[in-house]
């Protein structure tokens, strides 16, 4: 097991009607609020209204900044870093997914930043404190409620690139699953297949005894999927929208993470393809992710074949791990399926005659990607490949 850190200061409030304790929470902080969001969804739901109530109860004077897009834009967040030095804004609301959360993360990180922005996404470390950020979570996806990074798209380039730094986790995060009973059942579908890969990513390590970890990161997938088969035919199940807000923040607030090291190169090879053609990221985790496995399971056949024990309760044939192994890559593949997610590039309607051009891209800053296999530009066109 590695030497580790770990600290997560987020406070998490959970629960029915935990929104409405949103103005008393910011009153900690500040008197002005950039309220950050995506469309009208929020106002469609009344959130808007009452977060807007809560606020003004609190004497929260409110600038806002709609327009937040899947695979947020570094225009916008280039927009939200203007308003708040020009209006002296210092606490960000986010309300939204990940895609929101994430711009409020890149604006926090940009305002007291000299240069562009996007430099710290190119590897400029971040060395001043971000701006607080709170969120109200309404998709259970991307862990970026309790989490260090965030994940911006260059638009005028496609490239999509993370940074990350310990005071972009946000000071406060709302959790309410009710909030989460609207969501069209393929936006939760591509949240069930982004929080999974999330604890996927952890799990394939080459770091020894990580028992105690290990079992953590299955018994969290274990439910992701089990829960996540159930919502899909119960959408307005509280309990079931709960296991899940639960499970998605687990899987990325870094608990899972102490004492191993993760690989977190499928999440790098998808990145190009959200970047490339903006499909959601749970939809192109669901495509990669497969893939991935099959390039790289023998490896470590032993690791695979646990997991298809441990998560999908396979029988181990101890005379064929490798036939074990390919069984639990097509029973995470078929969970896929399950969620009418996409499994290839032609099931997403994915040009199948560009992966050199994504290779290129994935290796345009780095060498290599992924810490369970090192993924060179050859090995990322033989994924692609078996993805299409």
């Amino acid at each position: 097991m590695r030497n580790f850190t770990y600290q997560n200061g987020t406070k998490l409030i959970f629960g029915k009607d935990t929104e409405k304790l949103v103005g008393h929470e910011i009153a900690q902080y500040t008197t002005k609020v950039l309220l950050h969001y995506g469309g009208g969804s929020i106002k469609k739901t009344k959130l808007y209204e009452t977060v807007l109530t809560s606020l003004n109860n609190a004497n929260i004077e409110v600038i806002e900044l709609p327009g937040v897009q899947p695979n947020p834009r570094l225009s916008l967040v280039h927009e939200g870093i203007k308003m708040c030095r020009e209006q002296n804004i210092t606490f960000i609301l986010a309300v939204g997914g990940g895609s929101v959360i994430d711009s409020a993360k890149a604006i926090a990180a940009g305002v007291p930043y000299e240069g562009d922005v996007w430099d710290l996404f190119c590897g400029t470390p971040i060395t001043k404190d971000c701006l607080p950020v709170g969120t109200i979570l309404t998709i259970p996806a991307a862990g970026s409620e309790t989490s260090s990074g965030s994940v911006i798209t260059n638009e005028e380039n496609g490239l999509k690139r993370s940074c990350g730094h310990s005071s972009m986790r946000p000071v406060f995060s709302i959790l309410n699953p009710e909030l989460t009973y609207t969501l069209p059942m393929y936006q939760t579908a591509c949240g069930i297949a982004d929080m999974l890969a999330h604890v996927l990513e952890r799990y394939f390590t080459n770091e020894p005894s990580v028992d105690v970890t290990d079992r953590l990161c299955e018994a969290t997938m274990k439910a992701i999927i089990k829960n996540g088969r159930r919502v899909m035919n119960d959408p307005m199940n509280y309990d079931l929208r709960a296991e899940l807000m639960l499970a998605g923040m687990i899987a990325h607030n870094g608990s899972l993470d102490v004492g191993r090291l993760g690989d977190w190169a499928s999440h790098e090879l998808e990145h190009e393809l959200s970047g490339q053609y903006d499909i959601a990221h749970g939809a192109g985790l669901a495509i990669i992710f497969p893939a991935w496995m099959k390039f790289v399971y023998k490896h470590d056949v032993q690791r695979f074949a646990q997991f298809g024990h441990r998560v999908f309760d396979l029988e181990i044939n101890l005379n064929n791990l490798e036939e074990t192994a390919l069984r639990a890559i097509e029973c995470l593949e078929h969970f896929f399926k399950e969620l009418n997610l996409p499994t290839r590039f032609t099931e997403a309607h994915l040009p199948t005659d560009e992966i050199e051009l994504l290779a290129q891209k994935l290796v345009s800053h780095c060498e290599s990607v992924g810490n369970f296999v090192k993924i060179y530009k050859e090995d990322a066109l033989a994924i692609y490949q078996l993805a299409l």
